[in-house]
Parts: C-alpha cells; structure tokens; sequence
C-alpha cells in the first residue's frame, strides 16, 4: 500500500464514521481511497466545496460524537488552521492529516518538511496545541493514525498526523495493526450533541464572552496540554547506545539518516539516529538522556532548520549542526554521510 491508503484504511479501522476533503497533491489517495471504503462500510464522506468547508464540517461530525477524519496537503492546512483552532477551543476530537509538500505559498508538490513550525505551535489563533504524530513509513504511518484517534478521544483534541509526500506516496509491504497502542480507557463522549433526550442539554463552544471566562477556559485548557506533554513524549533510537555521533530526523528523512548510519558504522564511525515521533509534544526527556555523553549532534530535515529550534532548546549548550534542504530538495544518504565525516576530522 502506499502511506495515503494506508492512513485511510487505518482511520477506517479505527471507527472512523465521517470523512470529509479536498482534493490536492501529494495526497489525493486519501480521499479517493476513502470515497470507495466509506461507501463500503455504509458511512459518511463528502467531497466538501473548500477546505474551508472540509474542517467545519468535521467541527459538526465531532461535535456530534462520532470519529471524524480530514486530510490535505501543506496550502490546504494552512486554510484549515481557523477550524482547527476553533476545535481545540471547543475540546473537540478528530484527527487531520498533512502530507507536507513544498512551499511556501503554492509551492510544489516535491516532499518538505516545512510544516513544523504551523504544526507544533498550533497553527492558528490564540494559545493552543495538538499532539504532531510523525510516521517514517506506510505501516507506521497506519498505527499512528489509529493511535491519533485514541488519544483525540480520551483528550478531547485535534490530533495531527505530519507526514511527507515521501510518506505518503511510497508503496510497501503494510502489516495493518489490528488496533491502537494507545493503553488507555477511553471516556463516554457525555458532551457530545447526541440529542437531548434522556440528559441536559449541552453546549459545545470556544466562545467566552463573560470577563474572565476566556481566561478560565484557556488556564484549563493549559493544563491538559501539559499532562499531553508530560505522558505523550513518544521516540525511537537506532544504534544510541555507544554512539558519538547522534543524527536526529524525523519522517522519511529518518529512513534516509539511518541508512547513512549503518554506512558509517562499517567505516568505524560510531553513529547513531534519534527519531521523535512525537513533534508536539517534543520527546525532549528521550532526547536529553539519549545525548547525554554525546557532543557532537547533526540535525538533518527537509526544510531550512525548523525541528532545529526544538533540539536546541532540549540540548542547551550542545554542539549543534544542521543539514537541509528546502523547497522539494531532500538531504541524501551521501549528504548526511558527508556532514558525519567532517564532524569526525574537525579540530577538538
């Protein structure tokens, strides 16, 4: 399957009931993949008029209860940050999915990893965040869809998938997991607008017009967005545990670097590669005790240097280098091979 089929027919497993798009590249699969199988499953998906429409309507969906999904590219998330603004406001659940092309503006439609800074700092209006999962392949990129609506639900939270069009587009062999990791139990949505028939009506609003009231609301928020940070740091480590020289990357990026390290461990060179999966919260505990004897610290995306923010502020007073390319242009094998070397016959 490719990384698009294979984060639709996830969601599909995961319960999702309401689906609704637009079309652009690099992730047209989703939708298309989804118009037969919702179909199939007897469930609901629009293809709405605009973004725009898209992510309100899933404001509906999720208000409602049911496990909504939308997904789009880069340009199309950028117009779909005032729902999703709105919906962590209003603490409502549903995962969206970006598969990052190049920009900004237009752009292209070449892989990038140039959506960290809108993804991990929430994105639109006003204080908020959403939990970033980022998958490095098609099969993780299922799992980690699955995992995006648990933990939508139980914290009551857009939750967004970051992938790249490398991610998205490649095909490969694809074990579907047969449920979330995610260890939690999930709570009854008793705030969802099911019709008040055997209950008090409820409202569901991020508007707070009372003195004060938006405040409240806003420390309250705050503080689930810490227990997000403190219980939802998620990584993954490849040969960390003598290494000397640590590469961090994420996404498909990722596969590149650890391809680089295997390279430079049969030429004697002890590399290692950290991987967040989580990017919001920042798996900056994982990162700290991963590169505690480790002084030298290459981070390599596709993008002018934005997860490079994030590795400064967990690693004060680190040496670090940075390896990227922007606009659709992607840091080799060789490349990262290349950078390694020259950290290794640099002067002390």
């Amino acid at each position: 399957m490719s990384g698009n089929e294979a984060m639709a027919e996830a969601a599909i497993k995961a319960g999702c009931f309401f689906y609704a798009g637009y079309p652009i590249t690099p992730q047209n699969e989703i939708p298309a993949y989804m118009a037969k199988r919702m179909k199939e499953e007897k469930r609901v998906f629009i293809q709405a008029e605009s973004e725009l429409a898209a992510i309100n309507m899933v404001f509906g969906a999720a208000a409602a209860g049911v496990r909504a999904l939308t997904s789009s590219s880069s340009p199309g998330v950028s117009l779909k940050q005032e729902g999703i603004s709105y919906m962590a406001g209003a603490q409502l659940p549903a995962v969206i999915i970006n598969v990052m092309r190049g920009g900004p503006g237009l752009g292209n439609i070449a892989s990038s990893q140039s959506d960290y800074f809108q993804a991990t700092r929430g994105g639109g209006h006003g204080d908020y965040f959403t939990p970033v999962l980022a998958p490095f392949c098609a099969e993780e990129a299922a799992g980690l869809v699955m995992l995006g609506f648990d933990m939508a639900d139980y914290y009551r939270t857009p939750v967004l998938i970051l992938a790249d069009a490398i991610v998205g587009q490649m095909m490969e062999p694809v074990v579907m997991p047969a449920k979330s990791d995610f260890k939690k139990k999930l709570p009854a949505k008793t705030w969802a607008l099911s019709g008040a028939i055997n209950r008090e009506p409820n409202i569901v609003k991020s508007f707070f017009l009372k003195e004060g009231g938006l405040e409240t609301h806003n420390r309250k928020l705050k503080e689930k967005w810490e227990t997000i940070k403190n219980n939802e740091q998620r990584f993954s480590g490849y040969k960390t545990e003598d290494a000397k020289y640590l590469i961090v990357a994420y996404g498909s990026e990722a596969r590149i670097a650890l391809e680089a390290v295997d390279i430079l461990r049969k030429e004697k060179i002890k590399a290692g590669l950290f991987r967040p999966i989580s990017l919001w919260p920042y798996p900056e505990a994982g990162l700290q005790k991963c590169a505690k004897n480790i002084k030298n610290i290459l981070v390599v995306e596709q993008s002018l240097g934005q997860m490079l923010d994030d590795v400064k502020l967990s690693l004060p007073g680190k040496d670090i280098k940075f390896l990227g390319k922007t606009g659709g242009g992607i840091p080799s094998v060789a490349d990262i091979v290349k950078q390694v070397k020259k950290l290794v016959t640099r002067p002390t």
